[in-house]
Formats: C-alpha cells, structure tokens, sequence
C-alpha cells in the first residue's frame, strides 16, 4: 500500500526549486518507494530503477536482510565515535578484509572521503617508505576520471564545468589520458611519483571500458617503478560488473582498494580503503579519521550488504543479464537505429552512445520519454545513457526492461 502524501510531485519539486541548492539537475519523478528493481512515486507510478542511485544499490532497494540488520542494531547501539571501541567494528574489518583478501582497512562513510584517504595513504607512504623528499610526492590520474566534488577530487579533473572559479587546486596531481600505457609509463619515470589512482571502468565519463590488458600492464608498470596501484571500485565494485571487484578481470590486486556505494547496498553511507600492513601502517593516531566512520550502525549494515551479495550470487547474475542487455541493445538498436551509435560495459555497468554532439538534448529527452514508458535512467556527459539497474534483477524483468529500451528509442527516432 503506498504512503499517502500531503504534497505532489509539482509540489515537492517547487519546494526543492525553492529552499533547495541548484547543484543538481534530476529528471522531473519524484520517488517515495523502493522495492527491489522497482520505485514509485509520490502518485503511484510504478518504474524500473535503471541507475540503482550511481549504483548504490545492487542489492535493490530496501532489501529486507539488509534493512533487519539496520533495524536490529539502530536499538542497540549507532555512534560511538573512535574516542571509544565498539563491538561490531573489529568484527567488520576482519569480515571484509577477508572477504577481499587484504590485510587492514579503514573505514570512512562516502564514496569521496574514501578516495581522499587513498590519496592521503599514497603520500605517506611515499615519505616514509618509498623516501619521496617532503612535500615532492605526486599521484598519476587519468582524464575522463570522477571520485566526487571535493577540492581534492575536482583537482584531479579536466571537466571545465567541474573546475570553473572552485580554484586554486591541490598540487602534486599529473593527468594523463585514460586508456594510455605509453603515458603511464612515462609519468612514471619521475622518481617522485608514489601512485597511480584510476576506475577499471569510467563511470560518470560514460562507461568507458579501457582496452583489454590495460589495467594488468598499468599494475605492472607500477609495480616496475614502486607506485602504488590505486583502484577506485567505488561504482565499480561489489559486483556491478560481473565481478566481485572490475580489476578481477586482470587478475589485478590493487595495492589499495576503494569502495563505497553498494558497500552498504544503499541503506547507510559505507565506503572503506583496503591495503597491505605496510602502506595502511603509516597511519598514526590523530592523522586521519572521521566521526562516524567505522560507526557500528554502518558497519552492521555492510556486513549484511556483503553477505547477500555472497549469497544471491549477484556477481554471476550480473554478469549474465550484462551480456543478455549488450545482445539486445546491439540487435534492437546498434543494428537498427540511426540513433544509436554503440553499447558497452561490463555486467550491469552499461551505456549506450546517441549519434548526437555532447551538447544536445537528445539522449536527456529519451530519459523522458523513458520515464513515461515506466523506466528510470540518466544521461551522463550529454549524449550518453548509463543503464545500471539492481543487481537482483530477473531474467524476465531484464527482458521486458529490454523492449522498453529499445522500443521507446525507435519510436523517438521517428
């Protein structure tokens, strides 16, 4: 039975028009239920979910194990702060350290704030063991990337709309283009370097998957000149591709490891950086930290998170909904419409490229049409749709999730 509200969807949209910040342009559906693949909104209407909130949400919305969990420790015990121990969180790092593999983590809540400690950890690690001279480390990333609106984070961008009158920026950055080993590798003759920070696939810049080999030799060249390896799997991560981590496909382990998001399956805010005993080991107290990281609210929900992902197998069924999406895409539109130029991606992390210029409205007047047609998706960089619906998705709901697509697409066209 849906919520009754007060107010319409016209309504809200005023009131967030109104009292709100503009730093965001959200397609005109107000949403006020979330259940599995689907939401609804404040009238009812029902919609597949195709963005799962950046993918946040793998586990779908509002999964009932991961919400019991929240439930069930939100009456016990939510914030300490890290002035005091609590009782769940030696047994998250222990469980999620495993669960990856690695030695130590830290825990932090979003997505940006774990990319900042990776960059924190990179040059420490320099100084104190690598022996970069004080205050000379620099961090190799690629253009094209995004880990968040920080000033850290936007000084590592080449998005004018980003950067514009937010300067000046952090020093120490090279950005070199994505998809590049020549330009790795020449970057990485400086002495100076300590790391190398990139998405195994690019997100926000539209889904950019590198060619095959590249991130296997990116690791490799960093390995050759002692720089540390950086994954940023913040959306790339916790099975969204159709594995565990994207770098498994290279058979890469990241010196460190970055992930948020789905982390938490998109019911509390969750994001850690997972290394080895000798790069996390630089730390020391009073040097890093956050109030709430490492919360026992958070960390009681990640658990949970993980444990569905391990027991819905969400990796293997994303990875096999991802190749049917791709296969329907390429038959229904690639083959078939003047519109669409290409599909990629990897699992459920996917994007198609509308024959427009960046600039035009096209691929945003779709998402409308889209949404009329009951299903939620979102253009990123202008002339591309990025399509990442739950990870628990039906082979059945994928299919009708398809024709939807594809059957909204060309009548647009006509």
């Amino acid at each position: 039975m849906m919520q009754e509200t007060m107010l319409s969807s016209k309504e809200l949209i005023q009131l967030e028009n109104r009292y709100g910040a503009h730093n965001y342009h959200p397609l005109p559906v107000v949403l006020a239920k979330g259940q599995g693949v689907h939401v609804w909104d404040v009238e009812g209407k029902k919609y597949y979910d195709f963005l799962s909130a950046y993918s946040a949400v793998n586990q779908g919305h509002c999964h009932p194990r991961i919400v019991h969990a929240l439930a069930e420790q939100a009456q016990r015990l939510t914030l300490t702060s890290r002035a005091f121990y609590n009782d769940v969180l030696g047994p998250f790092e222990k469980y999620v350290t495993d669960y990856f593999g690695y030695d130590r983590l830290l825990p932090m809540n979003t997505g940006v704030e774990a990319c900042e400690t990776a960059v924190k950890l990179c040059r420490k690690w320099a100084y104190e063991v690598k022996g970069v001279p004080a205050n000379q480390a620099k961090i190799i990333f690629v253009s094209g990337n995004f880990w968040g609106r920080s000033l850290a984070a936007i000084s590592s961008s080449v998005d004018p709309n980003t950067t514009r009158n937010f300067g000046p920026f952090m020093p120490g950055y090279i950005i070199i283009p994505y998809n590049d080993l020549e330009a790795l590798e020449e970057a990485l003759q400086d002495p100076h370097v300590a790391g190398f920070m990139a998405e195994p696939i690019q997100g926000e810049a539209g889904v950019v998957v590198p060619d095959d080999g590249y991130l296997s030799k990116a690791y490799a060249l960093c390995q050759q000149h002692r720089a540390l390896f950086i994954a940023d799997e913040v959306q790339t991560g916790i099975a969204r591709t159709g594995k565990l981590i994207a770098c498994e496909y290279e058979n890469v382990k990241p010196d460190i490891l970055i992930l948020g998001k789905a982390l938490s399956g998109g019911v509390f805010p969750v994001s850690a950086v997972l290394s080895n005993h000798e790069v996390m080991l630089t730390l020391k107290p009073g040097q890093h930290g956050s109030t709430f990281g490492g919360n026992p609210l958070g960390c009681a929900v990640a658990m949970e998170a993980l444990e569905v992902v391990k027991d819905e197998k969400l990796a293997e069924n994303a990875s096999r909904l991802g190749q049917a999406f791709r296969r329907r895409m390429k038959e229904g539109l690639v083959d078939k419409s003047s519109l669409v130029q290409l599909v990629r991606g990897k699992g459920l992390l996917n994007g198609i490229v509308i024959n427009d210029a960046p600039d035009s409205q096209t691929a945003w007047n779709i998402c409308l049409k889209l949404a009329d047609n009951g299903l939620l998706a979102k253009p990123t960089h202008g002339n591309i749709i990025r399509f990442a619906p739950p990870l628990v998705m039906t082979d059945e709901q994928m299919e009708a999730c398809c024709d939807i697509i594809i059957e909204t697409i060309l009548k647009f066209e006509r």
